[in-house]
């Protein structure tokens, strides 16, 4: 998402629990992660001309095929040589045949299930519950959070770095393998980020559960941001905060280690864990466009009294 007049780009926002804020400790992560939520209906992903010279139109729903009703892109498939497919669009409903042969390479053009790539805030080694990404995800097809019967998050490795450049965000290149068995279940997709039970043992990180900050404790100064930019080791990088406004704050990337890898801040640091005296600070929320080496972010505590759960 993009504000202009300083055009701030959206990275990351992420939340916890709103009870038990004083003396909560934390695990700060910033490991690199894929989300999967599986969404109960089946859509067009794009435009998709037909050989009858029919349309089926980006953001249109398929709810049955031969008149049995289906939740997942896995149940277009039976036998014969034609197929009924029933087209949702908001109230209208309509019905198109298609043969086998289409059916088949209609496939890639449809989707039930929405992707994407984060960061990893924290793990609550107590509750074993984990905050991640920050914003609500928003699905690129319909542009809207989507409804998701399940969901899951993976391990992801980053495979390339696309810099910042001032007025150009970069951004991550990511590998999900789903191969494996998921890090954890996604069982809200809030305003805050997303959020689920951890379900593996947990991982190493650079640092043990830390405190969380009060807005009275932050200062102005140096401090570290935790992120993934090269496969999925996590490093620490030095930034300075700049200006706190209640409970968010600016800060500027210090580390030439990271300026000279990514630019500053890009797209995919939502959530990076942002740590100061040992203490947890809280997260990467926005970055500068204009000014990529620029930051903003939100305290921890803040995220907190502010969950959905």
């Amino acid at each position: 998402m993009i504000i202009k007049k300083w055009w701030i780009l959206v990275v990351m926002l992420f939340v916890m629990s709103p009870m038990q804020v004083l003396g909560k400790s934390l695990i700060p992560m910033g490991h690199s992660i894929g989300v999967q939520l599986q969404m109960p209906y089946v859509i067009v992903a794009q435009d998709v001309l037909l050989e009858n010279s029919e349309w089926l139109k980006k953001g249109e729903r398929i709810s049955e095929l031969n008149g049995e009703k289906i939740s997942q892109l896995d149940e277009l498939s039976g036998e014969g040589e034609t197929f009924i497919l029933t087209v949702e669009n908001g109230k209208q409903q309509r019905e198109i045949g298609v043969s086998t042969h289409q059916l088949m390479h209609l496939k890639p053009f449809l989707k039930s299930e929405t992707d994407g790539v984060g960061t990893l805030t924290y793990i609550d080694p107590e509750t074993m519950e984990y905050g991640a990404l920050g914003h609500q995800i928003v699905d690129s097809t319909i542009k809207q959070p989507p409804n998701f019967s399940n969901g899951a998050i993976y391990e992801a490795s980053i495979s390339q770095v696309k810099k910042s450049t001032p007025g150009q965000p970069g951004y991550k290149i990511s590998i999900v393998d789903k191969s494996q068995s998921p890090l954890g279940t996604v069982n809200s997709n809030d305003v805050y980020g997303i959020f689920g039970n951890w379900e593996q043992s947990l991982h190493d990180s650079l640092h043990q559960p830390l405190e969380i900050i009060h807005a009275n404790q932050l200062k102005k100064g140096k401090a570290q941001i935790l992120t993934a930019i090269d496969g999925e080791a996590v490093n620490l990088f030095d930034i300075k905060i700049d200006k706190q406004t209640d409970n968010t704050f600016t800060f500027h990337v210090t580390d030439e280690r990271l300026i000279n890898k990514t630019g500053g801040i890009i797209q995919g640091m939502s959530g990076s864990p942002i740590i100061q005296d040992n203490q947890f600070v809280g997260a990467v929320t926005h970055m500068f466009i204009e000014e990529p080496t620029k930051g903003a972010g939100i305290l921890v505590i803040e995220m907190l009294k502010k969950s959905p759960n």
